[in-house]
């Protein structure tokens, strides 16, 4: 298939990655990264609002 479409086997194994379902997780690799990236996101989200609650319990 790839030397039909004059693609590399490495670029066929790496879309293939990315939108089928791992048989673990269920998950395709790109919903997986979209998971890591909001999980990063919200961490984030979660440090600021704690710097932010330790900064108006002091005012008090």
């Amino acid at each position: 298939m790839a030397k039909e479409y004059g693609l590399s086997e490495a670029t066929i194994y790496k879309w293939k990655n990315l939108y089928l379902p791992n048989q673990s997780t269920g998950l395709t690799g790109k919903e997986a990264a979209d998971l890591r990236k909001e999980n990063a996101r919200l961490k984030e989200e979660l440090e600021i609002l704690k710097k932010a609650a330790a900064i108006f319990s002091r005012k008090t």
